[in-house]
């Protein structure tokens, strides 16, 4: 699967190790920056990650900041992605059964790394129900349906 992945200074680190540990899965990884720890803004970022995931460039994304709120509203503001917050690996799940997110968000502050990796495998492996469910997801990216 082609993965994109981007951060904050914050989460670095956390992005280094998780972008190695997709590529031991097999996955295709375009690491979107930034590269060190000088302060940057998660907008711009959450806007690179949103683009390549909306422009089929990447199948999915996985944005990172200290709490993953901050990266995961900036995600959010491309109606075509769908981006979930998430800690634990039956969020990861959901998110994409229920709502087909395309993009998980993750807390380097608040989620470690071995959760991460649960969390991730979990958003890889669930395909979205449909059903029921499509009906709901296609208001998300266009509320006059």
């Amino acid at each position: 699967m082609r993965i994109a992945i981007a951060s904050d200074h914050a989460a670095i680190d956390l992005k280094a190790e998780l972008r190695e540990w997709l590529i031991e899965q097999g996955h295709e990884v375009a690491d979107l920056g930034p590269d060190t720890t000088d302060s940057v803004d998660y907008p711009d970022f959450g806007y690179k990650l949103a683009s390549v995931v909306a422009d089929g460039t990447a199948e999915r994304g996985v944005a990172l900041c200290g709490s993953g709120i901050g990266i995961s509203i900036s995600v959010n503001r491309n109606p075509a992605v769908r981006c979930a917050l998430v800690s634990e690996p039956l969020s990861a799940s959901l998110a994409r059964e229920h709502n087909d997110a395309n993009c998980i968000a993750m807390g380097a502050r608040l989620t470690g790394s071995d959760m991460a990796k649960a969390c991730l495998e979990a958003f890889l492996t669930t395909d979205f129900a449909g059903g029921r469910h499509q009906r709901r997801v296609d208001k998300l990216s266009n509320p006059e349906t």
